[in-house]
């Protein structure tokens, strides 16, 4: 019998214990979000915690926002499927931060309020910028919400046994009620100190975890990928580049697009923006990022016990008869080295590393959710359709009313994309954002003459052209893999459309501007680049 069929097994024999260790996990964290919405009175405490955390603090929730389930699941499962290329997810979306750190953190807190809106409607049009910013922001995030659906779909039908399509379709949906949960009561004080915990619980489980497969194999990390090489049924290539991405033209394309689309992406990314807010200073800012890129750091390095020993302890074929993404290879990996599947140290340890998956979802999509309905309550309701005549309350309000539905599109869409591999879909959000919202952040931060019309069709171009590539890839039609396997419509050849996209968008903004009548307003971005240089007027 393969692991995916034992752990099921083994999952409703311990179903007690599984159930318990989640209602543990998810009551905890609701009556942390509980105390914190009591301490929310104003839209600043709602959108930027008051701006009361620490750096440490802020890192560690910035970390714990940033290891979601394309980390610990995606990541595992794309290392123990393509060996060295799936670790490439890993360098990619750590490397990442230099970029935020360098380019957006100290300005972007230094020049917004609440939203990245703020800092591209400082000195243009308000309304069309706000709008654009807006959408951009809900768009990304439903992307990213995605994967998080998907992998609370797999993971709790290995954990329960459930094999229905029903019964999948009911957790994607449990997930997106107890996500609104969370936003709608905590805002982000609530949203914050769940993440903290978060990320203690999933570098805490981690460890464990790197630990045990490293004694398994006597701390030597040569056998350890030696016995993953021999179990992965493609030898010594399995350690080497190329598996995935070096086949033929087309995939080492897609491994250029992949790495642009990682490497830029987070500085775009509305999630990880906000969280720049939450600080007191600029350089709390600062020392946030740099206490990010530490635990993250540590958690990838990680990465590679978790995914080759996957590899090396499950097998190539087992791992794909239990997901074919690999999105379980973490938890069957947690399974295997606590004792094996008809253990009650390999259930144990199964409940704890799926529920600490769990919590980093749960986790995650709260911070999403609050990112694109904060945007849409500050950007859109407030300044676009109120014109700025919305009192604090009613922001609040169109806030949590905006939960509720960019909750609901992401159960829908996360009930087709639940058999895709979580960091992959990942990937596509980076793809999106250092599309749309990159090249329109840096052009308003340091480029004197950048216009409205030149903001309007960076983040509309780079937007447009990278979801209309991603709807005629191979990740929507044509493969197995593909969120519509059945069907095939799929002519751009592509699995992401960073290539294209991201200089698209880089391009456009350049071209509106120069092509604008519009004069700049060199005034407002005398003073927008004093206040993101010195933090001089900042919020």
């Amino acid at each position: 019998m393969s692991p995916s069929l034992l752990a099921a097994e083994s999952a409703s024999d311990n179903r007690p214990l599984i159930v318990t260790l989640f209602a543990v996990f998810v009551l905890a964290t609701l009556a942390i979000t509980v105390w914190a919405g009591r301490q929310t009175k104003d839209a600043t405490d709602f959108y930027a915690g008051g701006r009361q955390f620490s750096g440490f603090q802020n890192g560690l929730a910035i970390s714990g926002d940033y290891m979601s389930a394309a980390s610990f699941l995606g990541i595992a499962g794309a290392i123990a499927l393509s060996g060295y290329d799936g670790f490439l997810y890993s360098i990619g979306f750590l490397v990442a931060w230099l970029v935020a750190l360098l380019l957006v953190a100290e300005p972007l807190r230094n020049s917004g309020r609440y939203t990245m809106g703020d800092v591209l409607a400082y000195r243009m049009r308000q309304r069309p910028v706000r709008t654009a910013a807006g959408v951009s922001t809900i768009v990304v995030s439903i992307f990213y919400l995605l994967a998080q659906m998907a992998g609370a779909g797999v993971l709790v039908s290995l954990l329960l046994g459930i094999t229905s399509e029903a019964g999948k379709i009911l957790i994607v949906v449990l997930v997106g009620v107890v996500m609104i949960l969370y936003v709608t009561i905590g805002g982000m004080k609530g949203t914050t100190w769940v993440q903290m915990v978060k990320a203690v619980l999933l570098i805490a489980g981690t460890l464990l975890i790197t630990f045990l497969v490293l004694l398994k194999f006597n701390f030597n990390i040569s056998d350890l990928l030696g016995e993953a090489a021999k179990n992965s049924g493609m030898g010594e290539a399995f350690l080497e580049p190329g598996l995935k991405y070096g086949i033929n033209s087309t995939t080492k394309l897609d491994f250029i697009s992949l790495g642009i689309a990682l490497v830029l992406g987070t500085a775009g990314l509305p999630h990880i923006l906000i969280r720049f807010y939450t600080v007191p200073t600029a350089r709390a800012a600062r020392n946030s990022v740099n206490w990010a890129i530490g635990i993250i750091g540590l958690f990838y390095l990680m990465t590679i016990a978790l995914g080759f020993g996957a590899a090396a302890l499950l097998g190539h074929d087992d791992i794909i008869a239990s997901n074919k993404s690999g999105n379980t290879a973490a938890p069957l990996l947690a399974e295997e080295i606590g004792g094996g599947p008809d253990s009650t140290g390999g259930a144990i340890l199964l409940a704890v590393i799926s529920a600490v998956a769990f919590a980093t979802i749960l986790a995650v999509v709260a911070g999403l959710t609050l990112a694109s309905s904060s945007s849409f309550a500050h950007d859109l309701y407030a300044n676009v359709i109120r014109k700025g005549e919305a009192t604090q309350k009613e922001e609040i309000s169109a806030a949590r009313w905006a939960t509720v539905g960019i909750g609901t599109v992401a159960v829908v869409l996360g009930v087709f994309a639940r058999d895709l591999n979580v960091a992959g879909l990942v990937a596509l959000a980076f793809a999106v954002a250092a599309s749309a919202n990159l090249p329109t952040i840096l052009y308003s931060l340091f480029w004197k003459r950048f216009t409205t019309q030149g903001a309007l069709w960076s983040i509309y171009g780079g937007l447009i052209s990278s979801v209309f590539l991603v709807l005629f890839s191979p990740v929507v039609s044509g493969k197995e893999t593909s969120m519509f396997p059945d069907v095939d419509f799929h002519w751009f050849p592509l699995e992401n459309p960073g290539l294209i996209s991201i200089p698209l968008g880089f391009l456009l903004g350049w071209l509106g501007t120069v092509v604008s009548k519009e004069e700049p307003d060199r005034e407002k971005y005398a003073e927008l680049e004093v206040r993101s240089l010195t933090g001089h007027g900042a919020h």
